[in-house]
């Protein structure tokens, strides 16, 4: 059975953090009074919704009618299940509204009461739904392969089933099963507490900036004072920032610890070798994948080093520093309009093929998407496409600048695989997985750059094209393999018996920053602490997913833009895949292994051939 998108429930928690706007920015077109997509193709009305709410609910005692009989044949094994996927396309519906609608504004008691009922309806779906794996289990390979040879009827159903007996090696009783899924409240602990304290709890300092301007250091101030001109500024902003961090150092490393202990627990209680192991068997990603991305970016450390003595370069600094890393490198004043950002992102994409393009274009044209800030509405950016049987919907909070831009093109991306998918998957296999759902967005972005790049005009234009590129080829694959590199190194030192402290995760910390970003960088020591500040490292290991979705997004675009016909298509059918199959195995059929090193020594290439463009404007 499909799942609720982990990308999106991902996105929704992390929005107001990690896609927040800057508190100044300004929309080329006012912000509308309200929500402007159209949840009528969802339900008319609340009243719709409730309705259809309370008729799903007294429903899902047919699903436990079927315990204990899916031995009887199957005839019956295809009927249980078909009902427990109309079911469930009934419940992500639901879900989905109840989610679009609380998000449209916060404040709105009655839209965040309905979220939880949609919660709380999710919670029984799972409930009713919890026997079927362990009951497969016990039928055994050989008669749910017997099954599937008997009725046609059960192939689109085929992954789950064969998916369910791959993991039996690693699925316990039904009593364990029940024991271990009562864990999980215990087990987020250390991730509510992390929380608790960075929100609430941490003292946060307040700096006054040279131009009189104040700023109170949460984790929000932050983002917006490292950009500062002024590299006085910046300086002062990490020093007191990091060092907020660095007086919790032994709560938050006690806390990182106990996240790491209870994936230990985990992965031990399912016969796992390791975290890690357990960590990639759910979707079924080969460890290799996870130590050639550590590797190769190791190995392509020196092309890093040399971004950095070219931002050196460009921000005419006598030596670089890690605070020196945010301000951009060459500002653009050009503001783009709602319209013009749908224009551009179409004549980006254009070499995804003329049926995209239209696709792309009707879609754009409906309401689908509400796309600029106002009082009460979720920060952030996300694409919710759980409504199978409707069309996708994106909540955006743009600005007009080219970061509104990107996040506009990139939000298309997830909803124009999502369509592909929807097309060309029955509902059962057209969710896709973690391991693929960045692929498209990132896509969409890297042919924007190029686009852009393309109708520069000025040197300046170029430049900041160039230093856009660059920057997300540090951000979302050297950075995040960073911190893939650092998780491991932890869960290394837990796994072999070592005590885990926060002085300890600093120290490795530091250790990485240095190595990352090379000899000539000066890196205060204080500021290794910056491990603490990093909440994925509470999700288990899936941070390591940014950096292999944009190394086979690089891959993807680099064949579209200078390969063939059939090169387009082959990316369009990993699009169109959905999760009909594993994600790694998706990308392997399309001709691309991520357990290898090739993938990962594209992308450093493609970073140097940015790198040469660059240089050779600035010669």
């Amino acid at each position: 059975m499909t799942e609720l998108s982990r990308r999106e429930a991902m996105i929704s928690a992390a929005a107001v953090g990690a896609l927040a706007l800057s508190a100044g920015a300004a929309a080329a077109d006012a912000a509308p009074a309200g929500a402007v997509w159209d949840l009528t193709d969802l339900y008319p009305n609340d009243t719709a919704w409730a309705a259809e709410r309370n008729a799903v609910m007294a429903r899902l005692p047919e699903i436990t009618a079927y315990k204990g009989r899916l031995g009887e044949g199957a005839g019956t094994l295809r009927a249980m299940l078909q009902l427990q996927s109309d079911l469930a396309l009934k419940v992500y519906r639901l879900f989905t509204y109840a989610g679009l609608k609380g998000d449209e504004d916060l404040r709105v008691a009655p839209n965040q009461e309905r979220r939880q009922q949609a919660v709380d309806l999710f919670t029984s779906f799972g409930e009713a739904s919890s026997w079927v794996n362990p009951e497969l289990l016990a039928l055994g390979a050989p008669k749910v392969q017997s099954y599937l040879a008997a009725d046609p009827g059960l192939a689109k159903f085929r992954f789950q089933l064969e998916d369910v007996v791959r993991q039996a090696p690693h699925t316990l009783s039904p009593e364990g099963e029940a024991l271990l899924a009562s864990t999980a409240a215990p087990l987020a602990g250390p991730g509510d507490i992390r929380v608790q304290l960075v929100s609430s709890d941490m003292p946060r300092p307040t700096v006054t900036l040279s131009d009189g301007r104040k700023l109170r250091l949460d984790d929000q101030g932050y983002t917006l004072g490292r950009t500062a001109p002024a590299r006085a500024d910046r300086k002062l902003v990490f020093d007191q920032f990091w060092a907020s961090y660095k007086s919790f150092e032994s709560s938050l490393g006690a806390s990182l610890a106990s996240q790491t202990k209870g994936e230990m627990f985990q992965a031990k209680a399912r016969k796992y070798p390791s975290a890690l192991a357990s960590a990639l068997s759910g979707p079924n990603i080969p460890e290799g994948v996870y130590r050639s991305l550590v590797a190769e970016a190791n190995k392509g450390l020196p092309v890093l080093h040399r971004y950095f003595e070219l931002r050196r370069r460009m921000l005419s600094l006598p030596e670089i520093a890690y605070y020196d890393i945010y301000p951009p490198l060459v500002s653009l004043d050009r503001s783009f309009t709602l319209d013009e950002m749908r224009s551009l992102t179409l004549a980006a994409i254009k070499p995804l093929g003329p049926d995209y393009g239209a696709q792309f274009a009707k879609a754009t044209a409906n309401k689908w998407m509400d796309p600029r800030p106002r009082p009460g509405k979720q920060s952030g950016a996300y694409m919710s496409g759980s409504a199978y049987d409707v069309h996708p919907y994106l909540l955006l909070n743009l600005s007009d600048k080219y970061d509104g831009l990107t996040t506009y093109a990139h939000e298309w991306g997830h909803a124009m695989h999502t369509l592909l998918a929807n097309k060309a998957q029955p509902f059962e296999t057209a969710g896709y997985p973690t391991f693929t759902a960045e692929i498209a967005s990132t896509c969409h972005e890297l042919l924007l750059a190029n686009y852009m790049l393309g109708q520069a005009k000025t040197k300046q234009e170029k430049l900041f094209y160039l230093g856009q590129m660059m920057e997300n080829y540090r951000g979302t694959f050297y950075r995040q393999a960073m911190f893939a590199e650092f998780q491991l190194a932890v869960h290394d030192l837990a796994e072999k018996g070592e005590g885990l402290s926060g002085e300890k995760m600093t120290t490795v910390n530091l250790d990485l920053l240095k190595k990352y970003h090379g000899p000539k960088f000066v890196m205060d020591p204080a500021y290794g602490i910056e491990w603490a500040y990093i909440q994925h490292y509470f999700y288990g290991f899936y941070v390591f997913q940014y950096a292999t979705s944009i190394t086979a997004a690089n891959y993807f675009a680099d064949k579209v833009m200078r390969g063939t016909a059939n090169d387009r298509e082959n990316y369009l059918s990993v699009l169109r895949a959905g999760g009909s199959d594993y994600g790694y195995n998706i990308l392997k059929k399309a001709g691309l292994d991520m357990a290898t090193a090739t993938p990962y020594q594209t992308i450093i290439r493609s970073f140097s051939d940015v790198l040469d463009q660059a240089e050779k404007l600035l010669a």
